[in-house]
């Protein structure tokens, strides 16, 4: 009983040293009943409150020791956006708003706890790569990792994840007309990541790709050469299938026509695989995929 107890009771703790300080306790009750020896979780004071200090004086201080352009560096955004992203997790998801624990110690900030994710997102580092530095323990870094991920997702799903609305598709279809290719909405590539755990129902399974495969690609209007056209159209590579939506470039092309119809597909398309190279080089964790 006592040991469900301490099981929802981890549901509210804010850190490792919490974390410790509950299994000891636990450890000394079930010793002093069963007069038995039990190896107990050493107890470690990160100090939070220095942690948290540290950080803040080296980047977030009116005159932090570290530059903007370094702060960038590592943390892969701007200050202003990180400050952003940041009032923005602490007002929809509780997890990341410090408080004090059953003995009036203050916990971690959101700013120790956002820092933590974002390092090893961005470095592709361990759980307790931070330790010494923020001062949070592994369990707790693993899981503000975790509670990041899915908040960001929540909160700006609808702003950066929607599917393009009338005004996006105008201003893309300028765009891809400029760049020789009337109709054009962008290019499509992917990176391979298996899912060991995937839901049976999401197995090779995308909501693009089906809208795509039946032929519904975002309305619009332009014209080629005198004809109409109504439906939209992606660059894309040899591995995707031979869909009107689709439009590749020629292998081994023969004549200038054709020649030149592959040079300017395949410069169009560099803009997609940039985007993924500025990626993975910017976040660690896609490095291998």
């Amino acid at each position: 009983m006592a040991r469900s107890f301490f099981r929802k009771l981890l549901t509210y703790l804010s850190s490792d040293d919490e974390l410790d300080a509950v299994i000891n306790a636990e450890a000394d009750g079930e010793s002093s009943r069963h007069h038995g020896n039990r190896q107990r979780r050493k107890f470690i004071r990160r100090d939070h409150i220095q942690g948290h200090e540290c950080l803040f004086r080296d980047y977030f201080s009116e005159n932090p020791v570290y530059p903007s352009n370094l702060f960038r560096r590592r943390f892969r955004m701007s200050r202003p956006l990180f400050l952003r992203i940041l009032n923005e997790v602490e007002a929809y998801e509780p997890y990341f708003v410090q408080r004090r624990d059953n003995a009036g110690r203050l916990g971690l900030s959101s700013m120790q706890k956002i820092t933590a994710a974002l390092r090893m997102l961005a470095y592709g580092v361990t759980g307790d790569f931070m330790d010494e530095y923020i001062r949070i323990g592994e369990s707790t870094a693993m899981e503000s990792l975790k509670k990041f991920c899915k908040t960001i997702v929540t909160i700006f799903s609808d702003e950066y994840l929607r599917s393009p609305n009338a005004n996006d598709i105008a201003r893309l279809l300028v765009v891809g007309e400029q760049r020789g290719f009337p109709g054009m909405l962008g290019s499509i590539d992917c990176m391979h990541w298996k899912w060991k755990n995937c839901p049976a129902a999401w197995k090779e399974r995308s909501f693009i790709f089906t809208e795509l495969a039946q032929g519904r690609a975002p309305p619009v209007n332009y014209t080629i050469n005198g004809n109409n056209y109504t439906m939209g159209y992606y660059l894309a590579d040899g591995i995707y299938p031979k869909w009107p939506t689709f439009v590749k470039t020629i292998p081994s092309p023969q004549g200038n026509k054709k020649k030149n119809f592959a040079t300017a597909q395949e410069s169009a398309r560099k803009d997609v695989e940039r985007a993924f190279g500025v990626l993975q080089q910017r976040f660690a964790i896609f490095k291998n995929l």
